[in-house]
Formats: structure tokens, sequence, C-alpha cells
């Protein structure tokens, strides 16, 4: 009764801890513009379906793409063992499910499979991380925590299934001395081989079943409250953000109200524009951003395929797409906390000039790569865009050739600087 209510409170304060932070990041996410992403849900789900569920972009690259769909399936599907364990936890039984069966059996066998192509994936990866050094995994801004957040959640699921398979290894032990409570249940592929290296006692197997069935379970629910300040948050935020990512063909911009409306009544003096709120041009800080942007950002997965194929970066520029992803969400965790703290969202500081600089918004080509390469459809380039428009249109500070081509523009209704009578020159002749 003991170990009931101890499983009780410890699932009851994890759940409790995860709510609150997760509200947090919703409430942080609101503090985003209003922008509409409810049309087309048709279309939408299914880029859901595909994109998400379906990892469709991740294909790319075929080793990690092979890798993390075992990683990914195995998440999903060995979780369902989970419930099981919840089950025993709260009633004090011990493998409730075992009434299936033949199909009891076929779950387990089947859950230590995916246990050990999770364990080997995990160790690939980390592999390829720490020894194999891939390019893309490093950057200034992959430094401390950003290079180990992927190692502790790499080197936490590698504990979670060895300790799952040593837990059936002792549990089929125990099963074998017809030891009472342990009732004969189950399949083991891959712990029977993991038997022959552990004690035969009674009691010792008992004190190691227990003791994995107990790490297990707290390493589970110490994961859930790691999830918000990690990286993986993109676990949970993954299918929302491709639900209500941009269904608009790359590279089309979206137009400011305002300035349309201005456009419109120079051209047709008769025209009665709608009322708008009245705002600044472009984006300063994070609040000036849509929720969909501040959403990208919690999703982030910091794998850096935007900044690998990046041709500003990969040119020596210093524009990272990953670090702009980053600083947006390092700026919005930090609002959230000035606003739990001094109640306001306002501490001096701002996105722009503070976390990413004039140089690297104005580094950017546009050419849409990094949106295009992002498994889970996040886009780096809006929230550059907005950056530079709140530079040119609220603060008139543009680098000296963007300057040249706005007055060209003007003055010659072309980015170069000729008569606009030669505008079409270049029509003439063979």
């Amino acid at each position: 009764m003991v170990a009931q209510i101890l499983f009780l409170f410890l699932t009851l304060i994890a759940v409790a801890l995860f709510t609150v932070n997760l509200r947090k990041i919703i409430r942080n996410i609101r503090l985003g513009k209003a922008v509409d992403r409810n049309d087309q849900p048709q279309k939408r789900l299914i880029t859901m379906l595909r994109v998400a569920f379906g990892q469709s972009k991740m294909v790319v690259r075929p080793i990690p793409a092979f890798l993390h769909f075992f990683v990914y399936i195995g998440f999903v599907i060995i979780n369902i063992e989970v419930l099981e364990i919840m089950i025993d936890g709260v009633f004090g039984t011990h493998r409730i499910f075992h009434g299936l069966g033949g199909i009891y059996n076929f779950l387990i066998g089947s859950f230590e499979i995916l246990a050990f192509t999770v364990w080997l994936a995990c160790a690939i990866f980390l592999i390829r991380r720490n020894i194999l050094k891939i390019k893309r995994f490093s950057g200034v801004e992959m430094k401390s925590w950003p290079k180990s957040d992927a190692n502790y959640i790499l080197i936490t699921e590698i504990l979670l299934m060895t300790a799952f398979l040593l837990m059936n290894a002792a549990d089929a032990k125990l099963q074998a001395l017809n030891v009472s409570h342990y009732v004969s249940a189950g399949a083991f592929p891959v712990s029977q081989y993991l038997q022959n290296l552990l004690p035969d006692t009674e009691n010792a197997l008992i004190i190691l079943e227990r003791s994995c069935w107990w790490f297990h379970i707290i390493g589970i629910l110490a994961f859930l409250n790691y999830l918000p300040y990690s990286k993986h948050f993109h676990i949970l935020f993954a299918f929302p953000n491709t639900y209500f990512s941009n269904l608009k063909p790359k590279g089309e911009f979206t137009n400011m109200a305002s300035v349309t409306n201005e456009v419109k009544a120079m051209l047709d003096p008769s025209f009665v524009p709608a009322e708008t709120e009245a705002g600044k041009f472009g984006a300063k800080d994070v609040t000036d951003l849509s929720w969909v942007n501040l959403m990208n950002a919690y999703t982030c997965t910091e794998c850096g395929r935007c900044t690998s194929v990046c041709p500003a970066n990969l040119t020596g520029k210093l524009l990272s797409p990953r670090k702009i992803m980053m600083d947006t969400r390092d700026r919005i965790t930090e609002v959230g906390k000035n606003i739990d703290q001094n109640k306001t969202a306002e501490d001096g500081k701002s996105l722009l000039d503070d976390y990413i600089t004039r140089e690297e918004i104005w580094a950017c080509t546009s050419c849409n790569a990094c949106v295009e390469a992002c498994p889970v459809n996040i886009d780096p380039l809006q929230i550059i865009v907005e950056l530079r428009r709140y530079a040119v249109m609220e603060e008139s500070q543009a680098p000296a050739s963007i300057n040249a081509m706005l007055g060209n523009i003007e003055n010659n209704q072309a980015p170069w600087k000729y008569s606009p009578a030669d505008r079409f020159n270049w029509t003439e002749g063979d």
C-alpha cells in the first residue's frame, strides 16, 4: 500500500508540474499577434499527417531518417506499455493485461524488439554527434546547454530502454522460479539474452526487477517534465505546428493591411479603408511577431537542417536560421519569466539587436531553403522579414545597397539607376 501511495503521489506531482509549465508556454505563444490559420482544415490535416505523423521530410537524409523512424515508432508504441505500468502502480497488480494471452505475448515481444532498436538508434546518434561530429550539429549557437541537451535525452533513452529490458529479464527468471505475484506471461526475444547476466537468488531478482520498474516509470515522469525546457518539446508541438503551417506558395510575402490601404487610397480616391488597429510596421520584439512564429520557435528541433542548406551560412556569413529560431524561443521565454516576476513584458530588451543582429537579418537571401529543409515546417524567413520591415519602415535603417535600391525604385520605378524610359531597352535586339 505504501508503494501505491508513493506511486500516486509522484505521478500527480509530475503531471501537475508539467501542466504548469505547459500552460506557461501556451501563454507565451499567445503573446504573439493574431493570425488566421484555420482555413482549409482538410489540407491542414493532410499536411500534419504527411509531415508530422508520416515523417515525409525526414527522408531527404536517409540514414538519420531510418534511425529516427525507430526512435519515433518506439517512443509511440512502447509507451502503450506505460499504461500497464500505471495501472499496476495504482492497484498494486503485476502485468494486469496478462489475461490477453497470445496477444499479450506478442505485444511484449514487439516492445522488446522496438526497445532494442531505440537503444541502438540512440547509441548511433550519440556516436554521430560526439565522435563523428557531424557538421550541422555544430555552430555558434550550439554551445553549452543546446549541445548538452541532445546528449542528455539520448543517454536517458538508452537508460530507460536498458531498464525496461533488465526488468523483463529479471521478471522472466522470477516467473521460471514460480515466485508468487510474478504471473507467467510475456515473450522475451531480446531480454532472454540478458538473463544469464543476472543473479539467481529470488530476493536479488526481486530487488532488480522492482528497481528497474521504478527507474523506468520515474524516468518517464522526469522526461515529461524535462520536455518544456528542451528542444525535444517538438515531440508534442510538431503536430499542431505542421497543422497551422503556412499553406501558401513559398516565397509569397504577406502584405500589411495599413500599407495596402494607403496604396489603394492613392490609386482610387473613392476608396474607404476599413478600420485597422494602429501599430508598428514589422517586428522589433517577439510580441510583435505572430503566435505561429512563436509556436515555431518552441517546436524547433535544433537539427541544423535549415542552417546546413542556407547559402548565406555556407558562404561564411553570420546568419544561421537555427539561431534565429533559438533566439526567438529564448527571448519569448525571457519575456514570460518577466511577466511572472514583474507582471510586465517590458524589460528594456528586444529580439532585434539584443538577440539577433542587423548583420544576420540582412545576410538572408530570402531563398526559402531553410523553410523547405525543416522537417516540421518551421519558417525562420518570416521572422527575418518582419525584423527587416521594422528596420526599414520604422527606423529607416538599412544597408547602403538596400537604401540605393529603394531610392531607385522610388525615382526610376526600377532597382537600377537609369531613366524610366530605358527600362525595357533590354528587350531590343537579338
